[in-house]
């Protein structure tokens, strides 16, 4: 009775949602490659603008994952303080956590945008570059998800744009719209997570 009050319905996946939390540190403890590929699975399972799915999932473990959080916080220099410092504990949930995976654009489905729907080329940029960033984004959600269905914690890094050329050219990829890091292992300690905004201030209904 009290998830129905809470609002799950007595549902596995609305319950996994409601209580996925965004954790910084991690165990020593690897994620098992089963475990792995089973998340990956599920973000490229991600609605994706005209099927397209233009991401690509980077993984990051070992020396080249240490390498990213010694170059994030090389980088955390070049900030005022308030970035600086979240740019430095981004590096510390990167160097803290077992695996690492980084989301970026192919730009694909941009590049093949005006051949799709016979628009300007400068109307089409535009217009498959939200619908790129949209896609990659629904792709990380799956991964955010997948990964607290399993008993996984994860972050998503949001502050890592400020160098979002930087960090594509670390991982080798072509710049591009959209750019994600998102450590993965098992959480140190359990996480509460803030509170939400009540519905009635989130919500309109015509």
């Amino acid at each position: 009775m009290k998830e129905i009050i809470d609002g799950n319905l007595g549902n596995e996946t609305l319950r996994v949602i409601a209580n996925r939390r965004s954790v910084r540190g991690f165990l020593d403890k690897p994620v098992e490659d089963d475990v792995l590929r089973a998340v990956l699975r599920a973000a490229n399972q991600a609605p994706s603008a005209h099927n397209q799915q233009s991401w690509r999932f980077i993984v990051l473990r070992g020396q080249k994952k240490d390498e990213l959080a010694n170059f994030v916080n090389a980088k955390a220099g070049d900030f005022p303080r308030p970035s600086s410092a979240l740019l430095r504990m981004a590096s510390r949930s990167i160097i803290s956590a077992p695996v690492v995976v980084a989301v970026a654009n192919t730009g694909e489905l941009i590049s093949r945008g005006t051949e799709l729907f016979k628009v300007e080329k400068e109307t089409a940029h535009d217009f498959f570059r939200i619908m790129e960033i949209q896609s990659s984004a629904a792709a990380v959600q799956n991964l955010l998800l997948a990964s607290a269905s399993l008993g996984i914690s994860t972050v998503w890094l949001g502050v890592l744009v400020l160098i979002k050329k930087d960090v594509l050219s670390f991982l080798g990829e072509p710049e591009g719209e959209f750019m994600a890091v998102i450590p993965v292992g098992y959480a140190v300690k359990p996480n509460s997570g803030p509170s939400k905004q009540p519905l009635e201030e989130v919500v309109r209904y015509f």
